[in-house]
């Protein structure tokens, strides 16, 4: 958990050129605040412990703004921009050197048991009000352009745009629609 911990704070150094000091990043972003209330709720309910890993991340919730459930599954240099507004559900899996930026919601399209929230690759760019949502996988090194509606898989190293998503180029491949 430590060490997650101190990858996620470098994320912010290496992402964020408003970033002066670790003081600064520890004291001051919200982002930072609910990725360390989920890392140690997360660690708790998978201890078996009950309840109290809900209470820390609404308590997280009320403080920063941010909902990460603390079922999902979040890699190591995990970075929430200006997060405000940001939701995470309980089946979401990110991978590792992902940013999301504010208004992003990784959730479900309904009442569906299983696997009901996104999977994110690695070093996945995630723009300001994208939604992502149901149990589809967003390949490594993709990045979501502001406001997109995501609702079908993308393949890795594409940019996706648009309401609904589509991506407009992949690699060694001309332009395609969903």
């Amino acid at each position: 958990m430590f060490r997650a911990i101190g990858k996620d704070l470098q994320a912010v150094f290496d992402r964020d050129p408003a970033a002066t000091s670790r003081l600064e990043v520890i004291l001051t972003y919200a982002g930072f605040h609910a990725l360390l209330a989920y890392r140690v709720s997360h660690r708790l309910q998978a201890w078996g412990v009950p309840f109290i890993p809900r209470v820390l991340s609404q308590i997280a919730r009320w403080l920063t703004g941010i909902e990460i459930h603390p079922s999902a599954k979040i890699g190591t240099g995990f970075f929430i921009d200006h997060g405000m507004g940001v939701v995470i559900g309980e089946t979401a899996e990110i991978g590792d050197y992902v940013t999301l930026f504010q208004g992003v919601t990784l959730g479900g399209t309904g009442k569906e048991h299983g696997k009901r929230h996104p999977t994110l690759g690695n070093h996945v760019v995630v723009g300001a009000g994208a939604k992502i949502l149901g149990g589809i996988k967003i390949g490594d090194n993709v990045k979501i352009g502001a406001n997109s509606v995501v609702s079908k898989n993308v393949p890795p190293n594409s940019p996706v745009i648009g309401v609904p998503a589509r991506v407009i180029k992949t690699q060694d491949r001309e332009p395609r629609l969903f």
